[in-house]
C-alpha cells in the first residue's frame, strides 16, 4: 500500500473533494484499485463510484463476473453502475476489432458515468506489466516519442495509481487479504496482439534477459515521458511562431519561419497542425508529415489531399491546411465543369446571381483614340476591340487550357503561369471572373486585359465592357 500512495502522491493523484469513478471488472487489477482506493478514503476525504462493464462476449463467465463485482461492491457499500453492450455486434457495426471496439466503449461509459455522479476524475487499474506491453506494441507498429513514454500517470481525467506497481506485487497485495478475484480465460489466449507480448515475448525477457525488465522499461518510458514534455513546450513555441490559425479547420503553416527550427520541432508542429485540422490522429502519421514538407518545397499551386478530408495547399507562405466539405472533395476537372459559363449579351446587360455581378456591353462606332483622347482608365470598365472578337464571349472562372496574351507582340503564357508570377493565392484562382472567348482570356476581372484585345488608333468599333457589383440578398435585408 505504501507503493501505491507514494505513486499517487508524486503525481497528484486524488486531491480532498474529489469525486472518482472507478473501472472494476472483477479482475486482479481493478480489485487491487478497489481496496487501494477504499483503504485510501481512511485518510482522505474523496468519493468513490464503482463501474463495471458486461460486454456479454464470454457468455455465462462475464455474468459471474458482473456478480462478483456486485457483491463485492455490496459488501463494502461502494455505489456501483452496471452498463451491458454488446460488444461483437458493436464491432462489426463498427468494422473495429473487438480490442478497439471495446476500448472506445468503455471510454465512452466512463466518462458518461463520471458526468452522471458529477465527477472529476476516472480511475483504471493499468500496471507496469501493461505499461510494458503498451511499450513494444508501439514500438513494434512504429511511433514516435509521445509513444514510447507508453501509458500516462495521469492524462486528463484519466489516473491510474497502480502503474507503479508489477503485476506480481498486485497479486501479492490481493493474497496477503485473502482476496480473491476473477479470471478471465481470454487473457490467457495468444489470439490477441497484446497476448502474445505478455505469453510470448516478457516472459523470455524477463527469464533469459533481466528478471528487472519490466521495471527497467516503465523507468525508461517514465524519462521519456519528461522529455517529451520539454520537447512539447519547444513544439508549444515553434507553433506560435509559424502557423496562423484562420478556424479549427483551416491553418497556414509559414515555410520561412518553421525553416528556422530543427527538423523535429519541424515535424512534430506539422503533425500538430494535421491532427488539429482533421480533429483526429486516426490514420496521421509520420508519411503525411513528409509530404507535407515535400510540398513546403514546391512551387505556389500544388495541393494535396490527405486523410480525414485534409487539403494541403502550397501558397507563397506555406502550406494551407484546410478540411474539405463533401462537395469539394469532387477532383478539381469536375468541378470545374459544374461551374456556371454564361454568355455575355452584346449588346445588353447579363446578371449573373450567384456572383452578385451584372455586366453591361456596349459598342461604340466612334474611336476616340483616333481624335486624341486617352482611354478611360477604370478597374471595372475596360475597351476592346470587337473587331478582332469572332466567338461569344462567355463570363466564367478558370478551366483547363486557359491562355492569355501578355504583350502586343502576341506572346501568350497559360493563365495558370501567369496566376503563379503574380503571387494570386490558390484559393483565389478558382473565384476569379474571367471573360474569355474559348481559352483565351480577354479579361481577368480586377487584373488585367488580354494584349490582343486592346484598341489601337486603327480599330473601328469598341466593345465598352462594365462590370458592377451588386447587392447580395443580405445586404439588401440589411439596407
Amino acid at each position: 500500500m505504501k507503493t501505491i500512495k507514494a505513486y499517487i502522491q508524486k503525481y497528484h493523484m486524488i486531491e480532498s473533494g474529489d469525486r472518482i469513478v472507478a473501472g472494476i471488472s472483477g479482475g486482479a487489477d481493478s480489485v487491487c484499485l478497489f481496496f487501494a482506493l477504499l483503504e485510501l478514503q481512511k485518510e482522505m476525504d474523496f468519493a468513490f463510484y464503482a463501474v463495471h462493464i458486461n460486454h456479454g462476449y464470454r457468455g455465462e463467465a462475464s455474468d459471474r463476473d458482473e456478480q462478483f463485482v456486485r457483491d463485492l461492491c455490496e459488501k463494502y457499500g461502494v455505489p456501483l453502475q452496471v452498463f451491458s453492450v454488446d460488444l461483437e455486434s458493436t464491432a462489426k457495426k463498427r468494422k473495429q476489432s473487438l480490442e478497439e471496439a471495446g476500448r472506445e466503449i468503455r471510454r465512452g461509459l466512463f466518462e458518461k458515468e463520471m458526468q452522471s455522479r458529477n465527477a472529476c476524475k476516472i480511475a483504471l487499474a493499468h500496471h507496469e506489466n501493461d505499461n510494458a506491453e503498451t511499450f513494444l506494441w508501439n514500438l513494434c507498429r512504429g511511433c514516435g516519442l509521445h509513444g514510447l513514454g507508453g501509458i500516462r500517470p495521469v492524462n486528463g481525467v484519466y489516473i491510474r495509481p497502480l502503474l507503479g506497481m508489477t503485476r506480481g506485487e498486485i497479486e501479492t497485495f490481493l493474497q496477503k487479504r485473502q482476496q480473491p478475484y476473477c479470471t478471465d480465460a481470454t487473457n490467457l489466449e495468444t489470439d490477441y496482439t497484446r497476448n502474445k507480448l505478455r505469453h510470448l515475448v516478457l516472459p523470455v525477457l524477463e527469464e533469459q534477459i533481466n528478471r528487472q525488465t519490466i521495471r527497467h522499461m516503465n523507468t525508461t518510458m517514465e524519462e521519456l515521458r519528461e522529455l517529451d514534455d520539454y520537447v512539447e513546450m519547444q513544439v508549444e513555441a515553434a507553433y506560435r511562431a509559424c502557423v496562423e490559425k484562420e478556424s479549427d479547420e483551416i491553418c497556414l503553416i509559414r515555410k520561412e519561419p518553421l525553416s528556422q527550427y530543427p527538423e523535429l520541432l519541424q515535424n512534430k508542429v506539422i503533425f500538430r497542425c494535421l491532427t488539429e485540422t482533421a480533429a483526429t490522429q486516426k490514420n496521421l502519421g509520420r508519411v503525411h508529415v513528409e509530404d507535407v514538407r515535400a510540398l513546403l518545397e514546391k512551387q505556389p499551386g500544388r495541393c494535396l489531399d490527405l486523410p480525414a478530408r485534409v487539403r494541403a495547399v502550397r501558397e507563397y507562405e506555406g502550406v494551407r491546411l484546410k478540411k474539405i466539405r463533401y462537395e469539394e472533395e469532387q477532383p478539381v476537372k469536375e468541378r470545374r465543369a459544374e461551374q456556371t459559363t454564361v454568355c455575355l449579351t452584346i449588346p445588353g446587360t447579363t446578371v449573373l446571381p450567384e456572383q452578385n455581378l451584372k455586366v453591361t456591353c456596349r459598342i461604340l462606332e466612334k474611336n476616340p483614340l483616333s481624335e486624341g483622347t486617352d482611354i478611360p482608365q477604370k478597374t471595372y470598365t475596360k475597351w476592346f476591340d470587337y473587331d478582332i472578337i469572332k466567338k461569344c464571349l462567355h463570363i466564367r472562372t478558370r478551366q483547363s487550357g486557359d491562355w492569355i496574351t501578355v504583350d502586343g507582340a502576341g506572346h501568350r503564357q497559360k493563365l495558370k503561369s501567369w496566376f503563379v508570377n503574380e503571387k494570386i493565392p490558390y484559393k483565389q484562382r478558382e473565384e476569379i471572373p474571367l471573360i474569355a472567348e474559348g481559352n483565351q482570356i480577354v479579361w481577368i476581372l480586377g487584373y488585367r486585359m488580354g494584349s490582343a484585345y486592346r484598341i489601337s488608333s486603327e480599330t473601328k468599333r469598341i466593345l465598352q465592357i462594365d462590370v458592377e457589383k451588386m447587392k447580395s440578398t443580405e445586404e439588401k435585408k440589411n439596407g
